[in-house]
Order: C-alpha cells, then sequence, then structure tokens
C-alpha cells in the first residue's frame, strides 16, 4: 500500500501540521482524528487496514489530518475565547490549505469527510458548513455540540462551529440544496454514548428536510475501533 508522510507550515495555525496520505487515487477521504488524536490515528487503530481492499484497488485516496484539539477545545488553561478562536484557525487550515491540497493530489472533486468520536464533530461541522466542497459525510459516533466545553462562554464563533445551534436556522436557499445534494450518514450504536446526539442531530436534519441516513447498529455496538472498523468498511461503498 502507498503510504506518504506530508507535513508543512500552516500559516493559518501558525506551526507545522503533519498528515499521512494512503493510496494513490480514487475518492478521497478526508479523516479527522478523535478528541486530541494525531494524524497516525486511523493507522495505529487499524482503520487504514479496514480500507486496505478500497486503497489498493484505486477506489479510495486517505488524507489523514492530525489535530489542534489540545490547543482549542481541550486546552483548559486558556479562555474559551482563545479556545474556539483556535478552532476557527483550524476550520481555516482544513479549508485554505488541506482541500487545496487534496485537489493538487487527486483530480476527483466528490470529497468524503469522516471521523469517529469528536472526529465526527469535526467531519460533520466542516461538511454542514462548506457542503459545495464535499459530497459525502460519514460521522460514526459522534457528539454535536460543543457548548461543554466553552465553560459558560457564547458568541458568533461558538454558535457557528455548533451544528446544533446553526442547523436549526438555516435558511439559505443555495445553502440548503447544497446540503441537500450531500450523502450525510450519520452512524451510532444501540449502546454508543452517543447514541442520542445522533438521534438529536437526525431530527434537525428532518425538521429542514435534509436528506441523511441515520444508522444505528444492534448487537450490543459500543463507543469504539472494532465497531468504528466496521462502519466505515460499510458506508465507505
Amino acid at each position: 500500500m502507498h503510504r506518504e508522510y506530508i507535513k508543512w507550515w500552516s500559516p493559518s495555525l501558525g506551526r507545522d501540521m503533519e498528515m499521512l496520505v494512503f493510496g494513490f487515487g480514487g475518492t478521497p477521504l478526508l479523516v479527522f482524528p478523535s478528541s486530541m488524536g494525531r494524524f497516525h490515528e486511523w493507522e495505529d487503530f487499524r482503520m487504514i487496514d479496514a480500507l486496505r481492499h478500497q486503497i489498493e484497488q484505486g477506489y479510495n485516496q486517505v488524507f489523514c489530518l492530525d489535530s489542534v484539539d489540545k490547543e482549542s477545545f481541550y486546552n483548559y488553561s486558556a479562555s474559551p475565547y482563545v479556545r474556539i478562536v483556535r478552532h476557527r484557525q483550524y476550520d481555516s487550515y482544513v479549508n485554505d490549505e488541506v482541500v487545496p491540497f487534496i485537489h493538487s493530489r487527486n483530480e476527483e472533486r466528490f470529497i468524503v469527510s469522516t471521523g469517529a468520536s469528536f472526529g465526527a464533530y469535526h467531519a460533520l461541522n466542516i461538511a454542514l458548513k462548506y457542503p459545495g466542497r464535499f459530497g459525502k459525510l460519514i460521522a460514526m459516533s459522534g457528539k454535536f455540540d460543543i457548548r461543554g466545553f466553552m465553560d459558560g462562554f457564547y458568541d458568533d464563533n461558538v454558535y457557528f462551529n455548533n451544528p446544533v445551534d446553526y442547523v436549526p436556522n438555516l435558511n439559505n436557499p443555495e445553502h440548503l440544496d447544497a446540503l441537500r445534494r450531500l450523502d450525510i450518514r450519520l452512524v451510532t450504536g444501540e449502546w454508543d454514548m452517543c447514541l442520542d446526539a445522533n438521534i438529536d442531530m437526525s431530527r434537525r436534519l428532518d425538521r429542514k428536510s435534509i436528506h441523511h441516513q441515520l444508522d444505528i447498529w444492534g448487537n450490543q455496538t459500543k463507543h469504539d475501533w472494532p465497531w468504528w472498523r466496521d462502519m466505515i468498511q460499510k458506508h465507505i461503498l
């Protein structure tokens, strides 16, 4: 399997950012790690092995991002305002640097945004905010309300990065049309601690007539990597 380590200085974040790229072509998969996870997390937890057939056959090319969660949402030594501003800088890094990089490596403009746990929040938030840049979303075991990280602080930066708040107020016809063209998959398990969050997000999307799939797995499926490996295999197709 083709594997490439990538590193560049990010103007958006003011520091080096690392990435792993797997595969040589096919539909790009933009992967966000879980809470405070690193760019090698999907390799470490055998998610890449779960996608081996897709990658080796050239069906998918996988771009595994690093996170700055320790500098943003989980940086409790900083003020909530500093945390959310750092997340906005990460948003710029993804949109202004990573997406163009993917386009420079891959002619396919249909990008799949995905992640598990807190990575699902990142994947969903970026896809819902910029649906024209993505073709599909696979959010596995996500929780989509960031107010718990903000210690009661709330401003426009929080609002526009909190899907449970901004989705009910989406009214721009072009934006809604783009969202309705997006292939949205919310995937969770019956014993997943984020089950209720996925049901809630599904209802919010339904109220805006945004088509999506809510896939709740049975058989005591929980919030962990063995199930996410199976989930990505199903929903990548």
